[in-house]
């Protein structure tokens, strides 16, 4: 299991497939969308809730087919409700999210850093998708005056 960030359980899609497990969960929050939506929907408790906040490269245009044209569909059908989540950020919610990080009521879970130089190093990383949490590229500051 991965560490939470203040989910009472997660599932690191690497290490196991959440449609599989035959647990059945109130919310789903699939932050790769690697399975179809009818996997995520088994998984569903009967009043359950599935999000896509995110996709897997691989798997964009599937994942984004099914989660705008069935997703309806199937919450319309019963109590479970499917749908998918885009971020349009503004002032206000970035200034929330900043008060969360800084009273470390969200604590973000970093996978690795990388120098600057090592850029191409961090991209090749996530290119190969088994990050499990952040990867952070840091800036060395120089004071040449």
């Amino acid at each position: 299991m991965a560490r939470s960030i203040g989910a009472d359980y997660v599932i690191d899609y690497t290490q196991e497939d959440c449609t599989r497990t035959g647990q059945k969960y109130d919310l789903i929050l699939a932050v790769n969308g690697y399975h179809p939506i009818w996997a995520y929907r088994r998984a569903l408790s009967p009043t359950g809730i599935y999000v896509m906040a995110g996709v897997s490269k691989d798997h964009i245009f599937q994942a984004l087919l099914q989660a705008m044209l069935l997703g309806p569909v199937i919450s319309r059908a019963g109590g479970q409700k499917m749908s998918f989540f885009l971020a349009k950020p503004n002032q206000k919610d970035l200034m929330y999210v900043k008060e969360l990080l800084e009273t470390g009521k969200v604590v973000p879970v970093i996978d690795r850093r990388y120098s600057l130089r090592e850029t191409a190093e961090a991209l090749r990383y996530l290119d190969e998708g088994h990050a499990r949490g952040k990867v952070v590229i840091t800036a060395e500051h120089n004071n040449h005056t």
